[in-house]
């Protein structure tokens, strides 16, 4: 049932897909099923806490990592950085060609007998070969259009006897090893994590087209631009374009264009590094879970299944295994549970103990009962049969007050579990009881003892205790030592302090207690009474019952005996220590 209500509990808390992860579907609550065969039966497979502690620590690992594998922030910076390299390049090779391909061009002016008119345009003939030096300096495609849109030069083209052939560059080939294998396999899963920086398509179909792609259009305006696209296989490509002047007059656009190859690697290899080191920390999370829930687990289980063998074990040898040396929470589980175990062995060595003692002191009076039940029927005498029937009666009131008494001694730890403890002036309270000893109520008692509290009645000593049941305890105590005092003779009661406890003597001038009794007569039945009182008058249980109260009031109880100047015993002493409230 405890396991039910907390999985309700937890279903309160939890999102429902949360609760349903670390569920274990097969576990159900089988009372009948021995623990130790229930684990045995699952003892192939992960158990349920390395789950969940494993979940906990990956799934808290695997925010962190795909936090870090998103790298928008650095991505863009990196993008920003390899556009200000191709705006450099741009503007170098518009410089270039301005400077080595623009020839002064001169015209007949339409007005006669004037001089040719004179202005500036780019020589085709110098531009190839100028582009074509430029594109072999670096990985770019270089390409050269005039203002009105045709292509002047480029640099991935040749021109020969044959007319224009095209230049395709052969690119170095390189062994694959295993890093290079791990770093493809790990981009094509990072590729399914989406980045912050969402690029456009590349416009192939537009970028021969100087008034439709958009950075030749911002070169003919006289602006340096680049960009950043996707083409169709996922790659990137990058391209920038700048203006070919004369005094700021546009003559033409150079127009670079390169695969990112260098911007992707960059990109992907702190990707691949982040994953490398988000798997190594994985593994490492993996490890210590499984680590830490064996740590956790393994101990928790011999707990349990040694609690089991003391549930279920017919005998009172199974042991809880001792764990203190841990120094944890599961050191301290087991030495709470030891110490539970060897109290609740006391406990049944205790129920036990006083079946058999309530079983005896039972027996006694019915098997008084039943022979003079037997006997009556026999004895026709009058005097005989009243004798008879007064043994019959005072045996009877005597099971009665022994029943009783055992009834209340059974029923009193739970009583005292449930009373709530407060201030209690014990000064006060004895002079209440003092007061129904100076004034009995049978004037005609020939036995008369005199109650003498030393402590003044003004002087209030508080403890902590529960009024009523400390009543109790100190009533058994008087009773006790008034049916021990000899007529006329005085009980004295003391309190003094020691430390933080407050000790409480009851002096009787009566004959003492033997020295091999003073452990004995707390215990239940117990029963060593004077000459003058009738036997079957008390139970036995008195002192029992109040050693049983004073314990739960985490307090003491013990006996001694007054001793004369001349080593005789002349009275008998009750302590009763209790808590400073």
């Amino acid at each position: 049932m405890a396991l039910g209500t907390g999985i309700k509990k937890k279903r309160k808390i939890l999102p429902r897909f949360i609760t349903k992860f670390f569920k274990d579907e097969n576990f159900s609550v089988q009372e009948a099923v021995p623990i130790d065969q229930r684990w045995t039966a699952s003892s192939n497979k992960i158990s349920s806490l390395t789950v969940r502690i494993m979940s906990v620590n990956i799934i808290a690992l695997m925010i962190l990592g795909f936090g870090l594998l998103y790298l928008g922030q650095y991505t863009d910076s990196l993008i920003e950085s390899e556009l200000e390299t191709m705006r450099v390049e741009a503007r170098f090779h518009s410089a270039a060609i301005s400077e080595g391909a623009v020839r002064s061009v001169f015209q007949i002016s339409p007005i006669p007998f004037e001089d040719p008119m004179g202005t500036e345009a780019i020589k085709p003939s110098l531009a190839r070969s100028m582009v074509k030096r430029l594109g072999d300096m670096n990985d770019s495609r270089v390409r050269l259009f005039s203002i009105d849109g045709n292509i002047l030069a480029d640099s991935y083209t040749l021109n020969g006897p044959a007319g224009v052939v095209g230049v395709e560059r052969q690119k170095p080939e390189k062994k694959i090893s295993f890093s290079d294998s791990f770093s493809r396999t790990a981009i094509s899963f990072l590729d399914l994590i989406p980045m912050q920086t969402k690029l456009k398509n590349f416009p192939i179909d537009q970028i021969d087209d100087l008034t439709s792609f958009p950075n030749s259009k911002l070169a003919l305006d006289g602006y340096v631009s680049a960009a950043v696209w996707k083409n169709e296989k996922g790659k990137y490509v990058i391209t920038a374009a700048a203006p070919v002047q004369r005094v700021k007059q546009v003559l033409g656009v150079v127009l670079l264009e390169k695969e990112g190859t260098g911007l992707e690697k960059k990109i992907n290899q702190i990707r691949v590094d982040v994953f490398r080191l988000f798997l190594g920390a994985l593994g490492i999370t993996v490890m210590l879970s499984i680590y830490l829930a064996e740590l956790i687990g393994n101990p928790l289980k011999r707990l349990a299944m040694a609690a089991e063998n003391v549930r279920i074990g017919k005998n009172r040898d199974a042991e809880i295994p001792d764990m203190s040396s841990r120094g944890d929470e599961i050191g301290e589980l087991s030495v709470v549970l030891r110490e539970m175990t060897k109290e609740l062995s006391d406990r049944m060595d205790a129920i036990d103990s006083f079946a058999a003692d309530v079983a005896h002191e039972i027996k006694n009076p019915l098997s008084s009962i039943r022979s003079a039940v037997e006997t009556v029927e026999r004895v026709k005498d009058e005097k005989s049969r009243k004798k008879l029937m007064d043994i019959i009666s005072h045996d009877v009131k005597r099971l009665d007050r022994l029943i009783t008494d055992i009834s209340n001694s059974s029923r009193l730890d739970s009583e005292l579990s449930r009373e709530r403890m407060s201030a209690v002036d014990v000064v006060g309270l004895l002079y209440e009881l003092s007061d129904l000893y100076q004034n009995p109520l049978d004037d005609n008692q020939k036995h008369k003892v005199s109650v003498i509290i030393d402590t003044p009645q003004y002087n209030e000593i508080n403890v902590m205790g529960n009024r009523d049941r400390l009543a109790q305890v100190f009533t058994n105590l008087i009773t006790n030592a008034i049916s021990f005092s000899s007529h006329n003779s005085e009980i004295h009661i003391s309190i003094y302090q020691q430390e933080n406890k407050q000790i409480i003597c009851i002096m009787d001038q009566g004959s003492g207690i033997p020295d091999n009794k003073l452990e004995t007569i707390f215990d239940r039945f117990y029963t060593e009474r004077p000459d003058h009182e009738n036997y079957g008058n008390h139970s036995g249980l008195g002192l029992s019952i109040s050693k049983q109260i004073i314990e739960a009031h985490e307090g003491k109880i013990w006996a001694d005996n007054e001793i004369s100047e001349d080593g005789d015993i002349i009275g008998a002493k009750f302590y009763v220590s209790l808590h400073v409230a």
